[in-house]
């Protein structure tokens, strides 16, 4: 899975967007229900750090003509939304 650039894109976006769900699911409710802010600053930095990682993926498979910029703007596009890289990771099977 991790030997293509699409298969590494794949890999990013499922951690990328695990990490933004559990940002808003457990972290933000933990710092605005339960007065937890450093639970926001953690997994706000891991999910930044997945997201630039993302970013370079998408960029990468661009590079390598893997996927086409429509595809590519999809991808940047859907690591805004929630459940956005695990829907278009069906599109790249």
């Amino acid at each position: 899975m991790l030997k293509t650039p699409i298969g590494r894109l794949r890999f990013v976006g499922f951690l990328e967007g695990l990490s933004f769900l559990i940002l808003l699911g457990i972290a933000m409710p933990l710092k605005y229900i339960a007065g937890i802010p450093q639970a926001v600053f953690v997994v706000g930095m891991l999910h930044g750090a997945l997201f630039s990682l993302y970013l370079i993926a998408i960029g990468h498979a661009w590079y390598k003509r893997k996927l086409t910029f429509g595809s590519s703007l999809l991808a940047f596009i859907c690591a805004f939304l929630p459940f956005g890289p695990f829907v278009l990771d069906r599109k790249f099977r």
